[in-house]
């Protein structure tokens, strides 16, 4: 049963994890100082400390045993309980018949005999379930505790029958003591073996090692265990100040009650660890949630590194190591925990960002009807538009602003621009829809829809850096907030300005190429006879390269956005025509020279041939590629005719099903 497996590998290391945290929070130096003769101080303080030594070592070890060890050892542990329940019931079996003072038969009395048979059917079950949970059919080596009962049933005197419960009692103990005498080599056995096990594993080099590592961190489930931690505790948590409000009369509200709870159970390292594993599985339960709520269990399937919540985890881990939450008290630990959490929530909101923002691109884009896609796209971007507002009017009104509640407040305003943006796209794709000729100009403006969305976020950032920077001048100076301040400027400013200003240049320059290049005439089209073979629709305007090959204009330039060159011959495309090329070969005619067209119009095998063809045909390689014979000279009326129809040709992003913006 491999379910029923796993869950006694988390169930039954839980209580270790929760015996450390508890060592952990001891505090050993108040306990000794409540001695107050120095003796006692002496001989006890060591022994004390000790202990509390001991007791991590062997939480530590009982942790990390192999399951059917853990078995074992909690069987012998519960074994160990039953004998002391069977020790209460004899005892108070012994006294209650010492404090009756009847003692005669026992069928003579009911009283009496009703105390005898409870007693004796509860030893019976004790002694049958000890010899079950030791694998063992000697059930007298566990019925110990029957002795003062069949003394009773002898009819013996009251201190006879005390000095058989004495009896019984140091037996049981001597079974006990014998048992773990006989065991005690146990641990050096286990501590031998693993230690052979990694001596089989040569664990020298570092992938061996990490190998390792992982393949204890999956056998021990280490996220899981330390979630189950963390649940229990803070169900504990809950109840504790459920209770004391109750006691106590103080009414708080719940978001505090709630925060004030998880503060309290991450006062220790290993209550921290179970916190980072619980936010990790609930941003990866919210990514997973939201993917499914817009595409479905397929969309579950198409697993992403980055939407795993482990970001989200790590993130608090190391905001909570920095700031050094732990060695706070519980107020300040509570809310320096809100700001933390909310800087773990705005991370996942950018992650689900990041998951919904091509998925309603592509609604818009591929003109899908169905009004069920399109409003549960458009309820997670109202989502995800509405709630980061929300959390920064609710922390401002928390907290003073400063320079850290503005990085915080400005991370929601950007999320917020990020999804007004892909709304608006969204718009415009929507609005193509209802329109009976494409938008030729589309792209142009989606991407000065994307253009503002980058300025406004870049002012944003430009803001938040100013105001850092003059409140590092004026206000309270640290080393903290001036690199903070710095990386922002880095990656927040400068990066995203030198990325924006290279984006319009590039488009400029393939602007400016495609200018300069001729316009085909109705009559070279006609000749042509083919699609563009960027999207491959039919061409009614085309421009017309130096190499001789025809290209819808806004193909073309969203080609020239990537690379410089030909998509059919790579060679550069220039707005001034390549140097001529050598003189024909003897035997070739001036007509050889014009483009040829492709074998077959309309089959993929004709067009992967002309593409060949074409490739071939770079200067140097033959001289038998030069411009169209027909060309037309600049200013001629042909090339008039041609420059009218710039931009009418559209790729098969505008008129397909899927569009990508760019």
């Amino acid at each position: 049963m491999p379910r029923l497996e796993d869950v006694a590998n988390i169930a039954l290391r839980v209580p270790s994890i929760l015996v450390l945290d508890l060592l952990y929070k001891c505090d050993i130096d108040s306990f000794t100082e409540h001695l107050k003769n120095e003796d006692m101080l002496f001989k006890y303080k060591y022994v004390v400390w000790n202990l509390y030594y001991l007791g991590h070592v062997v939480n530590v070890v009982v942790l990390v045993l192999p399951l059917r060890h853990i078995i074992k050892l909690y069987l012998h542990i519960l074994t160990t309980l039953l004998f002391y329940v069977g020790h209460q019931i004899s005892k108070d079996y012994v006294h209650g018949e010492v404090q009756y003072g009847y003692d005669g038969a026992l069928y003579l009395d009911s009283l009496a005999f009703h105390r005898f048979v409870t007693a004796l059917t509860s030893q019976i079950i004790l002694s049958t379930l000890c010899a079950f949970l030791m694998k063992t059919r000697k059930v007298w080596l566990f019925s110990a505790y029957l002795l003062p009962l069949l003394a009773r049933l002898c009819a013996m005197p009251h201190d006879t029958l005390l000095l058989v419960n004495s009896f019984s009692t140091a037996l049981t103990g001597i079974g006990v003591a014998m048992f773990l005498l006989s065991n005690q080599f146990v641990p050096y056995r286990l501590a031998r073996a693993a230690y052979s096990e990694l001596l089989q594993l040569e664990v020298v080099e570092l992938y061996r090692l990490l190998a390792v590592a992982i393949s204890l961190w999956n056998q021990f489930a280490v996220p899981v265990l330390f979630s189950v931690f963390w649940s229990v505790l803070f169900v504990v948590q809950l109840y504790s100040n459920f209770t004391a409000n109750n006691t106590s009369g103080s009414h708080e509200g719940v978001l505090f009650f709630l925060l004030k709870s998880v503060s309290e159970c991450c006062a220790t390292p290993y209550s921290l660890l179970g916190l980072t594993s619980v936010v990790s599985y609930l941003a990866l339960g919210l990514l997973s949630f939201t993917k499914f709520y817009l595409g479905g269990y397929t969309a579950v399937q198409n697993d992403n590194v980055m939407h795993r919540g482990v970001a989200e985890g790590v993130t608090l881990l190391l905001l909570a190591l920095q700031t050094g939450l732990l060695d706070m008290q519980a107020l300040q630990r509570t809310f320096l925990l809100s700001i933390i959490l909310f800087v773990v929530i705005t991370s996942t909101l950018q992650s689900m960002i990041e998951i919904t923002d091509p998925i309603i691109l592509a609604l818009g884009a591929s003109r899908n009807r169905s009004l069920w896609k399109h409003f549960r796209g458009l309820s997670m971007c109202l989502v995800l538009l509405v709630f980061p507002g929300y959390m920064a009017y609710q922390i401002s009104q928390f907290f003073h602003m400063d320079f850290w509640l503005l990085i915080l407040v400005s991370s929601c305003m950007l999320t917020s621009l990020q999804v007004t943006g892909t709304l608006m796209i969204y718009s415009l794709f929507i609005g193509e829809l209802f329109c009976t000729d494409p938008i030729d100009s589309l792209d142009e403006i989606i991407y000065w829809v994307n253009a503002v969305s980058r300025v406004l976020e870049f002012v944003v950032a430009l803001c938040v850096v100013a105001y850092g920077t003059w409140e590092s001048l004026y206000g309270e100076w640290s080393w903290m907030g001036a690199s903070i301040i710095i990386i922002h400027s880095y990656f927040n400013v400068w990066l995203r300005a030198q990325t924006g200003w290279r984006s319009f240049l590039l488009r400029q320059e393939a602007a400016k190429k495609i200018n300069s290049l001729p316009r085909a005439t109705a009559n070279q089209l006609q000749r042509h006879n083919d699609v563009c073979a960027i999207c491959f629709q039919e061409m009614s305007s085309a421009v017309l390269t130096y190499c001789g090959h025809f290209f819808h204009g806004n193909c073309l330039r969203k080609w020239l956005y990537v690379q410089e060159t030909c998509p059919m011959c790579h060679q550069a495309v220039g707005p001034t025509p390549p140097a001529p090329a050598p003189a024909p070969a003897p035997g070739h005619a001036a007509g050889d020279f014009q483009a040829a067209p492709p074998a077959s119009r309309g089959t993929e095998p004709g067009r992967a041939a002309e593409r060949r063809g074409s490739r071939d045909q770079t200067p140097g390689r033959d001289a038998t590629h030069q411009p169209p014979a027909d060309l037309p000279p600049p200013g001629s009326p042909d090339q008039q005719e041609g420059a009218d129809s710039l931009g009418e040709g559209t790729s098969g992003l505008d008129r397909g099903r899927t569009r990508t913006p760019t």
